[in-house]
């Protein structure tokens, strides 16, 4: 079976279901930033501080819907003050790795912890002698079992009425990579100006 066979289908449209279902979306997505929310702990405090004394640059990968969201989280601290950029893990292993160096840190993204293109990497990281922070919903995985510090992004179940889509982990992910963001241009005391000098261009940087 392929897209078009899918596309081909007759639609069952439903206007009250497809309302239901949106309701639904959002509350199980709210439930699960709830959750992680009440699981933060000194360790997310712990980052905070490793980054802000980092003489190198928060280096995110991620793979998949991961992925999208990691490169996301890099241009937003990367515009918020903290020097990040985003390498593919996979390309990493292909030559890319070259870009990390040991005053690094990587912070890498995967639900499961046990994406191929990132655990494949954590030996060779290690070698290197970079921290490592992974941002998680596998709290026993090969990824946080390798990490420096883990970040809890477990999520009970996700918003697609399959259980399968990336939803409410990947919301959890973009959040709490939204929230690591502005706790670093807290305390760096990032102000206007400083956003200014990052935003030459457009309506937020003439704000």
């Amino acid at each position: 079976m392929n897209a078009s066979d899918i596309s081909a289908r007759p639609c069952a449209w439903n206007g009250d279901r497809a309302l239901g279902l949106a309701h639904s979306t959002l509350a199980i997505e709210v439930q699960a930033l709830q959750a992680m929310s009440a699981r933060l702990d000194e360790r997310f405090a712990q980052v905070v501080q490793k980054i802000l004394h980092l003489p190198g640059r928060v280096v995110v990968m991620g793979m998949g819907k991961s992925g999208h969201v990691g490169r996301k989280l890099a241009a937003t601290l990367a515009s918020t003050g903290t020097p990040a950029f985003f390498v593919h893990p996979a390309e990493a292993s292909h030559g890319d790795l070259g870009m990390v160096t040991a005053q690094d840190l990587v912070l890498a993204l995967s639900n499961s912890g046990e994406s191929d293109e990132i655990t494949s990497l954590l030996s060779a990281l290690k070698r290197q002698g970079v921290c490592l922070v992974a941002m998680t919903g596998g709290l026993q995985s090969s990824l946080a079992r390798h990490a420096d510090w883990v970040l809890d992004t477990s999520v009970e179940r996700e918003a697609c009425p399959l259980n399968l889509a990336p939803t409410a982990s990947t919301t959890a992910q973009l959040a709490l990579g939204d929230a690591l963001a502005m706790a670093l241009l807290d305390a760096r005391g990032f102000q206007a100006e400083d956003f200014a000098r990052s935003h030459p261009g457009g309506s937020l940087g003439r704000k």
